[in-house]
């Protein structure tokens, strides 16, 4: 005799069976940088996620690093379709969400605790909830790109004076242009990829970025100098689908939240860890390194920061008061 289920029955190992499918979702975790977690930032916050969530959840996390899945861009937009649930990406935020871009404010940050203390509070709170707003993407953490510094071949530098007549290679942001206009020098936006050939060939003088990437890419060994003046502290934003965030139970979603932090600050410290090392060999290996004062830092800011505010103002009309905000929380986490 054939068995029937009964329609209450088949209702019932319907709810069953989603219920089980729910809990067996997958999340695709993708960044741009490497897999190895002891030298890059977003490795080991990627590993450390899906340490904690598949540990503690049913959930399975998917990693694609090392640009897989593309670059940050389309990262940030196979994210706000649900196609890949989260993504750590830094400079693409700003481009989604307009005014993630004050973070770029140069000499805004003194240190990387600060940074730490602000993004961490109310005023990275606050950020996060209106680009939730505008991106459908929710923050879950802050991690760490790190400051950026310029290295050239030409001279030492020490102050904005020491910057003019040299061409530095800026990534193709205008706020970045806007930025090395102010100090003096040239600014010359190219391709990433482009930009060895560029040092090596003279088109330009230098660049900047942070110390780890300048070793871990050999940038040094076509450099003479590098000032530690760390002109812009780049965050990296560990972000997900809020739509997929909103289908997990929330139970799932307190894990997912923790370990997200947890990711944020593995990656700062890694990112802490590639720079002290990466000051070293540079200067092993013959670079002469300079930490300016806090007084040359002064005078830096003094030049940069007026051009890169005007030019926010106009870019951002209504959201530029991110940048009132972000100054007030800077002041009162520096007391």
């Amino acid at each position: 005799m054939r068995f029937k289920f009964s329609s209450l029955a088949a209702t019932a190992l319907l709810t069953v069976g989603l219920a089980a499918a729910a809990q067996a979702q997958t999340i695709r975790l993708a960044h741009v940088d490497p897999d190895e977690w002891t030298a890059s930032k977003k490795g080991a916050a990627a590993h450390i996620f899906k340490n904690i969530v598949e540990g503690e959840t049913d959930l399975t996390v998917e990693l694609f690093p090392a640009g897989a899945l593309g670059n940050e861009d389309e990262l940030v937009a196979q994210a706000q379709d649900n196609l890949t649930q989260v993504v750590l990406v830094s400079g693409a935020m700003s481009k989604a969400c307009p005014a993630a871009s004050v973070l770029d404010i140069p000499y805004t940050f003194s240190s990387a605790t600060i940074a730490w203390d602000v993004l961490d509070g109310d005023f990275g709170d606050a950020l996060a909830e209106h680009c939730l707003a505008q991106t459908g993407l929710r923050t879950l953490a802050y991690g760490e790109t790190g400051f950026r510094n310029f290295t050239n071949g030409t001279r030492e530098i020490r102050t904005p004076a020491d910057m003019e007549g040299l061409k530095f290679r800026v990534q193709p942001i205008p706020l970045y242009v806007e930025m090395v206009k102010g100090l003096g020098g040239e600014p010359t936006p190219i391709a990433w990829t482009e930009l060895p050939n560029a040092l090596s060939t003279g088109v330009v003088d230098g660049q900047e970025n942070p110390v780890g990437v300048i070793y871990n890419n050999g940038l040094h060994k076509l450099q003479k100098y590098m000032t530690l003046d760390g002109h812009v502290y780049a965050a990296d934003f560990i972000l997900i689908s809020d739509e997929f965030y909103q289908s997990l139970t929330p139970a799932q979603q307190a894990v997912v939240a923790r370990a997200a932090r947890i990711a944020g600050n593995m990656g700062r410290s890694i990112q802490q860890w590639s720079t002290a090392e990466g000051v070293n060999k540079v200067q092993a290996e013959g670079m002469q390194v300079y930490s300016p004062t806090a007084d040359e830092i002064a005078a830096f800011a003094e030049k940069a920061q007026p051009a890169v505010v005007e030019y926010l103002r106009g870019e951002l009309g209504e959201d530029a008061v991110w940048i009132d905000r972000l100054q007030e929380s800077v002041a009162a986490a520096s007391q």
